[in-house]
């Protein structure tokens, strides 16, 4: 499935941790050149609401067939206290990010090229406390349409994952954890919580699937459908 990813230059925004290094790794087994880069912790310093870290990064990796993004930056809590400028910083990750990384990355892009961004189940699941989290990954899945519109023949597509094993949950006391895993999983149509692996094998097709552009594919197990 990912031979498509031989010989090619993957640039992977927020690559340093879980999901997007999980994509670092399969991506270089598959004969990809991945570039890694983070606010932090990278020989590549990106940080999606900084457009000049975004402009010396375009100038420093050169040519560039796919951009992977997975930067978030969560603010889950009731409306009555939300605080602006997390709000601000929400939205700038999931929507202000994407359109600079398209801005100074797409030039530099060849004419196959894809962009994939990160949403999220959220944005179809309406709850208490994450109306921040479910409106900016509602705003991702639609700025996909429009940029792939704008860019093609480059290709820009969303995966939207539910909630999945990823490392980012392994702070939670192990047994507050395994009931988080267990709601996950009696809310999904598959019956389980979803894995690194349903993620990153989702995330390589789509660098590859030249029949796809505009999408958001969702890899929450059907919960959404709850």
């Amino acid at each position: 499935m990912s031979e498509h990813l031989r010989d090619t230059t993957i640039l992977v925004v927020g690559g340093g941790r879980g999901i997007g290094a999980d994509i670092a790794r399969r991506a270089e087994r598959a004969g990809a050149r991945v570039v890694v880069a983070a606010r932090s912790g990278s020989d590549l310093r990106i940080d999606v609401t900084d457009e000049l870290t975004i402009s010396r990064a375009a100038a420093s990796v050169g040519r560039v067939d796919h951009v992977v993004s997975t930067a978030s930056a969560h603010h889950d809590v009731p409306v009555t206290e939300l605080e602006g400028d997390r709000i601000h910083a929400a939205l700038a990750a999931k929507v202000v990010g994407p359109l600079l990384l398209a801005k100074h990355l797409a030039p530099r892009m060849s004419p196959g090229g894809s962009f994939l961004f990160f949403s999220g189940v959220v944005g179809w699941q309406p709850q208490p406390g994450t109306v921040v989290k479910g409106t900016a990954n509602a705003a991702l899945a639609a700025l996909v349409t429009h940029l792939a519109v704008e860019l093609a023949p480059l290709r820009v597509n969303a995966l939207a994952p539910g909630l999945t094993d990823s490392g980012a949950w392994d702070g939670l006391a192990a047994e507050r954890r395994q009931a988080l895993y267990d709601g996950a999983a009696a809310r999904s149509l598959t019956g389980r919580v979803g894995t690194l692996a349903d993620v990153t094998e989702a995330a390589l097709w789509l660098l590859g699937a030249d029949g796809v552009t505009g999408e958001t594919v969702h890899v929450d197990g059907g919960s959404r459908h709850r």
